[in-house]
C-alpha cells in the first residue's frame, strides 16, 4: 500500500518594497546612473512585475504551494520559487530596461529558511498573507543584492 500524497496548499506571498535606491535624497547622480533600473520578481527564468527604481515603493503579490515532507517540514514551490529542497527561496531581480529588453545584472535572494517556522506553518495551514519587508538600497547606496536576512527583512503574517 501506497502512503497517501502530501496535501498541498496555497499560501499568499507579498513582497513590500522600500527606500529604492533612485529615491535617496540628493542623488543627482543616482539619477542618471538608475534612470533606466528596474526591479521585479523573477517567475522562472522570467523577471515580472518590474518596478523603476526611483518608484516610491515596491509591491509583489503571488502565490506559492506548501506541502509537509519528511519530519513534518515544510517545502515550498511553484514557478516563483527557486533551489532545491531545504534551501528555497525568491529572486528580486535587477536589469536595465531598453524598449522590451530587460538585461539582468543583480538579484536580491529571499530565503524561506530565514523566514520564521511559525509563520511559514501559519501560512501553510490557513488563511493570512505572509508577507516580507526589506529596503532596497544597500549600504552604498546602490540596488540590493545577495542574500537579504533579517533584520534587512521582516516577515509578518497579516
Amino acid at each position: 500500500m501506497s502512503e497517501p500524497r502530501p496535501r498541498i496548499t496555497r499560501v499568499r506571498i507579498r513582497i513590500e518594497g522600500s527606500d529604492l535606491p533612485g529615491r535617496r535624497p540628493g542623488a543627482e547622480a543616482d539619477v542618471l546612473r538608475l534612470g533606466h533600473v528596474h526591479v521585479g520578481v523573477q517567475r522562472k527564468a522570467e523577471v515580472v512585475d518590474r518596478v523603476p527604481a526611483d518608484a516610491p515603493a515596491a509591491v509583489w503579490e503571488f502565490e506559492v504551494t506548501s506541502r509537509e515532507v519528511d519530519d513534518g517540514l515544510l517545502d515550498v514551490g511553484g514557478p516563483w520559487v527557486h533551489g532545491r529542497p531545504g534551501a528555497r527561496f525568491l529572486y528580486l531581480s535587477w536589469g536595465a530596461v531598453d524598449g522590451d529588453e530587460f538585461a539582468m545584472f543583480r538579484r536580491a535572494k529571499l530565503l524561506f529558511g530565514d523566514v520564521p517556522g511559525d509563520l511559514l506553518r501559519a501560512a501553510h495551514a490557513g488563511p493570512g498573507t505572509l508577507v516580507g519587508r526589506l529596503g532596497l538600497t544597500d549600504a552604498e547606496g546602490g540596488p540590493r543584492c545577495a542574500r537579504v536576512r533579517p533584520p534587512e527583512i521582516s516577515w509578518t503574517l497579516e
